[in-house]
């Protein structure tokens, strides 16, 4: 009786930009896969016809609509010994693309998962951001209604870590206004547009100056980068200790409104107090 050796599964990071940045182990795998699942086939052929590549395997598509549904037939396909490869339309499939589940579902059965590295979104935005980078966490998309992405970002006050974020062009503006207002105004970011591509830009400055100038519109692919938050020692219950703080706040540049915040913030103490504090006697 003989068995079947399970095959393996590739996630294959794909150019965000510019096709020159697809790697030669890329053309490879697609030229030689037994089973090509893409996010979107129409992309693959173009990224195909561009790399010189014809596809000798099977090519159906895997995208957040099918994902739940296409994994189980991929799946099967690698339990019978095909090589699959997974690629979605820009960066490395699972990093908030599809794949996940996939390569979940393929831990299971004890199936070989390997990638091919290339191009990434949120390597590239950190690297050029200005910000640290010798810690980092990604947090994707933030939730799209007001209330849900305000208790987010709260989560994330606190956070030493740089932060970096997916974002549409046409949420960027709002989005950095709420990590004005959750993180402090003074608090330093870079919008990464169109990483690698011929109108790529790269904007840094505090969060207020970067929702001021995202009021202009934005287009593009956004990728934003946001600095932690600074470690710091706990503010007293003392009211001048809290005047003393606001003002040298102000004087590094930090709004009025911003730097009560933030000093309300340290002292786990509402905003109104600090404020009172501030004004008084004036």
């Amino acid at each position: 009786m003989t068995t079947t050796e399970p095959g393996v599964l590739v996630l294959a990071a794909t150019p965000i930009g510019r096709v020159e940045d697809a790697s030669a182990r890329l053309a490879a795998e697609l030229a030689s896969a037994d089973l090509v699942a893409a996010e979107d086939t129409r992309r693959l052929r173009r990224l195909c016809g561009e790399l010189g590549v014809t596809p000798t395997g099977r090519v159906v598509s895997y995208f957040e609509g099918n994902e739940s549904a296409r994994t189980p037939s991929l799946v099967e396909a690698l339990l019978e010994g095909e090589r699959v490869l997974l690629v979605t339309d820009a960066g490395m499939p699972s990093v908030s693309d599809p794949g996940f589940r996939l390569v979940a579902a393929a831990v299971v059965h004890d199936i070989t998962v390997t990638s091919v590295p290339g191009p990434s979104a949120v390597l590239s935005a950190l690297a050029v951001s200005g910000l640290p980078v010798d810690r980092f966490c990604f947090e994707g998309f933030l939730p799209r209604k007001q209330g849900e992405r305000a208790r987010r970002l709260a989560e994330l006050v606190k956070e030493l870590r740089t932060m970096v974020f997916f974002e549409a062009p046409h949420r960027t503006e709002a989005t950095l206004a709420a990590m004005a207002e959750a993180f402090g105004g003074g608090r330093q970011g870079a919008v990464c547009r169109e990483l690698t591509k011929t109108h790529e830009e790269v904007r840094r400055g505090t969060l207020s100056e970067l929702t001021a100038w995202a009021g202009d519109g934005v287009r593009g692919e956004v990728t934003l980068v946001v600095s932690g938050a600074e470690p710091v020692a706990e503010v007293g219950d003392d009211p001048e200790e809290w005047r003393r703080l606001v003002a040298e706040l102000t004087e590094d540049g930090l709004r009025s409104k911003d730097a009560i915040a933030e000093v309300a913030r340290r002292a786990g103490v509402p905003k109104r107090e600090v404020y009172d504090a501030v004004h008084k006697d004036r």
